[in-house]
């Protein structure tokens, strides 16, 4: 593996990247002007397009060679930690380093941060129409759907890579581990067949892969492949362009997720070197076809044998509690709410109390929210 992959995989050397003036889990249109109004030096901002309620949409363009990349965030307004990442990546490239400057030469890497400022602004996953732009590939019904679709009719990528969040609900597989970051080369038919463009995809992943279990090992797995040609990624992947699906994950008491941005920012280098030094060809699709599956066995906070709190419950009864995550004042505050009550034998929690335990059953009853709940 290159020593330059080996170099970022030490925190020390990706604190030296790291966009510092965006942080958090609230990014929104005036954090792109204000990292813009600091000055861009080798990069380029242009405005593609406005939102629904005419809100520019900026793209960063890096570099002169002819591969060609096409990179979006922020498609759901909050699924905000592959932005983060897109900063720290391009501050990579803005650097002198030889490897930015290799990546400069070989690649041009057109980076659209935000592409749903308005749903940013406010929040939300879906646009100010209130339309999923992951869903609307096909009608292009919305106006950020058409800007996102003109960049790609335009610059005809040969890769693009579509960035989005996932929800603190996934494991690896069937194991107590979350899946800090996702990966998936979308199908292009019903079949999920494996076409060449697809391929190449799964090696990409595979590489990204290779190098994350490096530092988080165990932590990765694959999303749901299933087709739906009114998604982006898999439309993109029809036209045979090879199209690649991350999703930023939780990782262990990271719910601002500043640890999973900077794996996040790990696997687009390590991604941009595969493609910049021409090593797709010495990469097998087998090694992605044996990365574990999501599963959905996750809640934020479990709290075994409520029974001994709340004696309306039978013995051996559990509560599954997930965060609800809601705007105030800037701010995300993650609000607990009930998921789901029973025995949950199969249900892992990234907070676990037993009221068995005295210990953990004061600390359950001197938290006013969750015996709200169990109550």
């Amino acid at each position: 593996m290159h020593i330059f992959i080996l170099k970022m995989l030490e925190k020390e050397e990706y604190l030296n990247i790291k966009e510092t003036s965006i942080q958090g889990r609230y990014v929104i249109p005036n954090d792109i002007e204000l990292y813009i109004k600091n000055g861009i030096k080798t990069g380029k901002v242009e405005t593609i397009g406005k939102s629904v309620l005419k809100v520019p949409i900026k793209m960063f363009v890096f570099g002169t060679g002819k591969k060609k990349v096409l990179m979006w965030s922020q498609m759901h307004g909050n699924e905000t930690t592959t932005t983060k990442a897109v900063f720290d990546l391009m501050n990579f490239l803005e650097g002198k380093s030889t490897v930015a400057q290799k990546f400069l030469t070989e690649c041009s890497l057109f980076i659209i941060p935000m592409l749903n400022p308005d749903g940013a602004k406010a929040y939300t996953r879906v646009n100010a129409n209130k339309v999923d732009l992951n869903r609307d590939a096909q009608d292009r019904s919305e106006p950020e759907s058409r800007v996102l679709r003109n960049v790609y009719d335009k610059i005809q990528p040969d890769y693009c890579f579509n960035l989005h969040d996932q929800r603190t609900i996934y494991n690896v597989g069937n194991t107590e581990v979350p899946a800090s970051v996702s990966f998936l080369a979308p199908a292009h038919d019903e079949a999920r067949t494996i076409s060449k463009t697809r391929a190449i995809s799964m090696q990409l992943i595979a590489a990204m892969n290779k190098m994350l279990q490096m530092s988080i090992p165990g932590r990765v797995a694959l999303y749901d492949d299933a087709f739906n040609a009114n998604c982006v990624g898999d439309t993109f992947q029809m036209l045979r362009t090879p199209t690649i699906l991350f999703e930023a994950g939780h990782s262990p008491n990271d719910y601002q997720r500043e640890e999973t941005r900077m794996h996040v920012c790990k696997a687009l280098l390590e991604a941009i070197r595969v493609i910049s030094y021409d090593l797709i060809n010495e990469l097998d699709k087998d090694e992605y076809l044996s990365i574990p599956r999501n599963a959905k066995q996750f809640v934020d906070i479990l709290v075994r044998n409520i029974q001994l709190i709340n004696k309306a419950y039978e013995e051996g009864t559990s509560i599954g509690i997930l965060y609800e995550e809601v705007l105030k004042e800037r701010t995300i505050q993650f609000v607990p709410r009930k998921d789901q009550i029973g025995e949950l034998p199969n249900c892992f929690g990234h907070l676990t109390y037993n009221c068995l335990n005295n210990n953990e059953l004061a600390l359950i009853k001197e938290n006013k929210a969750l015996m709200k709940l169990i109550l």
